[in-house]
């Protein structure tokens, strides 16, 4: 992108920031945080740049999108304070949440797909198989009672309430919301996310409705593994050039 930097070759913080799009000051906050190697200075004290600070600028643009500010960041940190292995295992972490991101969408496919092998549920008698009370529920979910009396306050989840006793009566629609919502919540959505997606489901009578919610999910998980790829291969050649330029220096 922009032309060709040729070894040496000094830079002013506006040849890096135009070359991006990015303000002057951007440059000059990265540097600051680490994520660029420390300028050098003019005898009246300006900042110069050289090609490897345009390398490092471009490997951090492109780890952003797979990793986020915040990993990003403290990867070019550690890489520029030479804490090499430090930003490996920064970059381990990230893999292994999208792993796990990636593991919980398919828990929740997994769900959806047993909830609609099963039998049409029994709204109005709440007399179903999976008939149950808030304990039990909430053990076989691995969650705590009070987390589903969040839910129903949220609209999640609707149980009725044993004319009797006064408990909470959970039929299989309450039991399939529940589920919906704890796969939901595994995969990061928020309550106020997930509300209108059950709602939609009790709508239909089905679970369709969350099909376009998985592709999207689904969607988001391997753009961020392509962004990861592209980030390795830019940070790649940044370590490479950074051990080069050393290796030159006088």
């Amino acid at each position: 992108m922009g032309r060709n930097l040729q070894s040496g070759e000094r830079l002013r913080p506006v040849d890096l920031a135009r070359v991006h799009g990015l303000s002057t000051q951007a440059v000059r906050n990265y540097e600051e945080a680490g994520i660029l190697p420390a300028a050098g200075r003019t005898p009246h004290g300006y900042r110069t740049y050289t090609p490897l600070h345009a390398r490092a600028l471009r490997a951090f643009l492109a780890l952003l999108p797979g990793h986020g500010h915040p990993t990003a960041t403290s990867i070019m940190r550690a890489v520029n304070q030479d804490a090499v292995d430090e930003a490996f295992r920064l970059i381990d972490e990230s893999h292994a949440q999208l792993l796990d991101d990636r593991r919980t969408l398919q828990a929740v496919e997994r769900a959806l797909s047993d909830l609609e092998g099963q039998a049409a549920p029994h709204p109005d008698t709440g007399s179903g198989p999976e008939r149950t009370f808030i304990g039990p529920l909430a053990e076989k979910l691995g969650i705590r009672p009070a987390t589903l009396r969040k839910w129903e306050h949220a609209g999640l989840v609707r149980p009725r309430r044993d004319p009797r006793t006064g408990y909470r009566v959970y039929d299989e629609v309450d039991v399939r919301d529940a589920r919906l919502a704890h796969q939901l919540r595994r995969g990061g959505y928020l309550l106020e996310q997930i509300a209108p997606l059950i709602a939609q489901v009790r709508a239909a009578g089905g679970l369709e409705p969350l099909e376009a919610a998985l592709d999207d999910w689904r969607g988001r998980l391997s753009a961020r593994g392509r962004a990861m790829m592209s980030g390795a291969a830019e940070l790649e050649t940044y370590l490479c050039e950074r051990g080069s330029d050393r290796e030159t220096s006088p």
